[in-house]
Formats: C-alpha cells, structure tokens, sequence
C-alpha cells in the first residue's frame, strides 16, 4: 500500500485553475520528482499537502488515514515535513535550538536538552548529516543550513519530505552531497518528493517523475525509461532544442570593470576590488552561490547605486554619472533578476511597460513630457508580434502574464533597441524549457550581432552552454575570466565554494591573487 495517496485534489483562485483533479501517490523509500513550469501547480498542491490550503475538492490519505484538510499541525503529526526554498530558521539560535523549537510541550518545566541533542547526534550519524549541535545557525554555510532544516524535519519523525527547489542555492559538491544524503534516507523508508527545473538532477536522483502543466497531470513516467527530451515535451507540450553556442571572434571591450568596490548601508564590503572586461560579441558569466555580491553587482550596473570606489567603463568611455536613465541612455539593455519586483509594473499595461524605458524618446513622446500614445500602443504591437508575447493586445494587464511572457515582455523592451551592452540577471529563472531555449535563443541573436553580454546566473549547465567566458564571485570577490572549456563543473564548484581545485582533488581557500590558477 502506499504512503501516500492524493486523489483528484483540486483547487481555483477565483477563475484561475491551480489545480484540475491531481492524482498521485507515493511509494515509501521512493523519490518521486514533481516536474513543471512557473505557475504550473507544483506548489499549490504541496502546500495542500501540507496544509497551508485546503483543497476545493479530493482527499488526502497517509497509510491509509485520511488527512484533516488544511492543518499543518496535523500533517506534522501524520509524518508529513516541508524543506521550503527560502530556509525558515533563526540565525541567533543554536543548531539544537532550531531543530527543537516548536516540538515541547508548553507546560513542561524544563527542557531535556540532553536528550534533544542525543537524538539529533545519533541522527546526524545515521543519516550523514554532520553539524555542530552548539554552533548558532547565523555563522553555517547555505549548505549546512539545508542540513538543520533536513534534520528538523528528521526530529519530528517524518516519514514523507518534501523538497522544493532544494537545489537552488547548493554548489555541485553541495549538491551531490544532498543527493548522497537523499539515497541513506531512502534506504531507511523515508518517502520523498522531490521538486525542481533542473532535468539533469532530476533524472539522477529520482525513481519516476510527475509532470504538471497548466494545474493538471500531465504525464507519469519511470525515470529510467525518460530523457531531458521527453521531460522537457511533457513539460511544455512540444518539442524543444536549446541553441548552440557558436565560436566567434570578441570584439572591442563595451564594458570594463577596475578595482570596483561597494560598501553596504552599515559599511559592510558587497564587492571588493573587481575587474572584469566584456567585449562585442561575447557572453561572460558570472557563476556564484546566491548571496555572493551578484545583486550588488547588477544593482551597480542597473545604475541602481553608486560604486564606492573604483571606474566602470562603458565602450570606452568612464562614467562619471550613473542612474537607471543614464544607463539605458547610454545603450545598455537591462534584464533584471526578479521580473515581478523590479522588471514589470504588474498594474500598469503590456504596452506601458513596453515603452517604460524610452519615455522620453522623440519617437514616442512630446517634449519629453506628452507621450504620444498612438505610436506608443504602435510600437507596443509591433513588439509583441516579434517577440512572441502571447497576451490579449497592448492594453492587457502586466500582472495576468505568465511568467514566460512577462519575460518575453522584458526582453522586448531591453532587447528592441539592439543594446551594445546587456546584463542579463537570472534571465531563464522558473521558466519552462520552451520559454528557457526562446530566451537563450534572443541573447544569443543579440551576441551574434555584436552585443556584448553579462549573464549572471546560478545554474552552472547554463553557464556552461551559453558562455564564451565564466567568473566565479565569491563573498563580493570576483575571479579573473576564464575560457569554460577549460574548467569542469567540479573546479568551478569549487570556487563557489571559495576554494581552489587541485590536481589532487583537494581545495584550499581562494585568493583574488591566485592568477596563476584562473588565468586563461
């Protein structure tokens, strides 16, 4: 019998349907990938499970009791546990502290730390999850802190884990030492669910892998009998082929970075020291850990903020001033990191974002003041046919998109006026693989015809594919660029991590000063 059962679970916003009658179950011992789309219902249905929702329709057993709708409480209890993307602890707490938080009685008398921490040690063990019970959660690695949220769920003898998007955040070693984690878990019955975009690690950690699309179920399928291919159609409906990068020759520098540095509001050092150059006709990515100083980075070249100290030149050219006007006036294209926070207006227009940028252009404005909207909702037309944005026209609202069209939208309005240089931040992030290739596709295209690219980006197959040159950031520490044929996924793991590979495998703490190791 299994675990557990979820049948027919249905659930509207309003008109919008998150989930059309979803049936699934889950073997104990098994890793069971739910694979979809931004928007598709992966979530939704989780936290049903969960329950943070309750379901419009459709039940929920575990060992074949059904599950009290929309009670967290009860779902912990049933041996249900949840590791969100965004960790949920308290940095000014201790490991043990965090783990047990929550789990005793409130009007017991004392605590049994003792006790507390001898479960957590022997768990620890049993599982290889090593962390240091007394250490306060604020000074661990992203990766460590996966380990106390794993280990807390542990605590409360859950016997079903769900993981979404576990990976998001996790260097290559940090992610195979999860995936290792994941497989002593499973072999002690532990039954997962195991949620992510990212096909290749979905095909090497799970046993079958469910495919939403659009709130219904679309496909169930062992993962032994699938392929990137066939997830990917299953994903979006149709075939889909990343494009190629092509071998051409850099042009002249359109962007170079010297001894850049920014200090955060509280004098805290975001970017130290970086140099970097980007030519005509060629993608330089930028791989790090979330958290590493590539927000500050994009902020500084947005015009968002001012450098503290340091040049920025732009096609030959130290700017003096900057600010998101002069930036965009200068003829950079900008595709920034979170395309509902900062790269659409959700309550404003298709074609009033379409044109944010170029308000003040002759062709669309009078004076600078009057816009001429008729040329505007024009140009707006004209964008959405060439750029694919599947919407209802010019005046559909920004905020009912998805989320591969509100990238398409982006795209048209930092890509239409052929940028000579464009920072591209996250710009394939929780889309589907159809919306990813169409996106890569749009930066390649610009690239060919001469622009210069900066692409930052967490997932390192991107990097890989899409990049003539890499650098790895680091605590606001930038390595010097290196030609991506000539490093492995371990080695640049291994700089994400602030170490340096070795031939021995080893790693030892990177310097900016080690060039004799990065140069090119």
């Amino acid at each position: 019998m299994p675990i557990l059962e979820l049948e027919n679970i249905t659930k509207h916003f309003g008109s919008l349907v998150a989930n059309d009658s979803i049936s699934l179950s889950l073997q104990q011992g098994e890793i069971l990938a739910l694979l979809g789309e931004n928007g598709a219902g992966k979530t939704t249905l989780m936290n049903i499970l969960f329950g943070h929702y309750v379901a419009d329709e459709g039940t929920i057993t575990i060992d074949g009791e059904q599950l009290p709708p929309g009670s967290t409480e009860a779902a912990i209890e049933a041996g249900v546990g949840m590791v969100h993307q965004h960790f949920t602890l308290a940095d000014n707490l201790s490991v043990l502290d965090n783990i047990i938080l929550g789990t005793e009685n409130l009007w017991s008398w004392r605590q049994d730390l003792a006790g507390a921490r001898r479960k957590l040690e022997q768990m620890s063990q049993e599982f290889g999850l090593a962390v240091e019970p007394d250490v306060l959660v604020g000074e661990l690695s992203v990766g460590e802190r996966q380990r106390v949220e794993i280990l807390k769920v542990l605590y409360r003898d859950a016997r079903v884990l769900i993981l979404d998007e576990p990976t998001a955040v996790l260097t290559p070693q940090e992610t195979d030492g999860l995936f290792a984690t994941l497989k002593k878990l499973t072999e002690k019955g532990l039954a997962v669910i195991f949620i992510s975009h990212k096909l290749n690690e979905i095909l090497a950690i799970s046993n079958r892998v469910a495919v939403l699309r659009r709130g219904a179920l679309t496909g169930l399928v062992n993962t032994a009998d699938a392929d990137r291919a066939l997830l990917a159609e299953m994903m979006v409906g149709r075939k889909v082929t990343r494009p190629q990068l092509e071998a051409m020759v850099a042009g002249k520098a359109v962007l170079r970075l010297a001894d850049l540095n920014l200090q955060g509001p509280d004098q805290t050092p975001l970017l130290k020291n970086l140099n970097l150059e980007v030519c005509a006709h060629e993608i330089v990515g930028i791989a790090g850990v979330a958290g590493n100083g590539q927000t500050a980075l994009a902020a500084v070249l947005s015009g968002l903020v001012k450098a503290t100290s340091g040049t920025i030149e732009l096609f030959g050219e130290t700017l003096e001033v900057t600010s998101p006007s002069a930036m965009v006036s200068k003829g950079v294209g900008r595709i920034p990191e979170d395309r509902h926070a900062s790269g659409v207006i959700g309550d404003m227009l298709v074609w009033e974002n379409l044109i944010s940028e170029d308000l003040r252009s002759p062709e669309l404005s009078q004076g600078g003041f009057w816009i001429k909207k008729a040329d505007a909702v024009a140009r707006a037309e004209q964008l959405i046919e060439q750029y694919d944005v599947r919407c209802e026209g010019p005046f559909a609202q920004s905020k009912l998109l998805s989320g591969g069209n509100m990238q398409k939208l982006i795209l048209a309005r930092a890509l239409s006026p052929d940028p000579l240089f464009i920072l591209a931040n996250q710009p394939v992030r929780g889309l589907d693989e159809g919306a990813i290739a169409y996106v890569q596709t749009q930066l390649l295209e610009a690239r060919n015809r001469g622009a210069g690219i900066l692409l930052i980006s967490e997932d390192l197959d991107e990097l890989l594919s899409l990049c003539d040159k890499v650098a790895v950031i680091y605590h606001g520490t930038l390595s010097p660029t290196f030609l991506t044929k000539h490093k492995t996924v371990p080695e640049i793991g291994l700089m994400m991590a602030g170490q340096k590979a070795s031939d021995a495998g080893a790693g030892e703490t990177y310097t900016p000063a080690d060039e004799a190791f990065y140069a090119n």
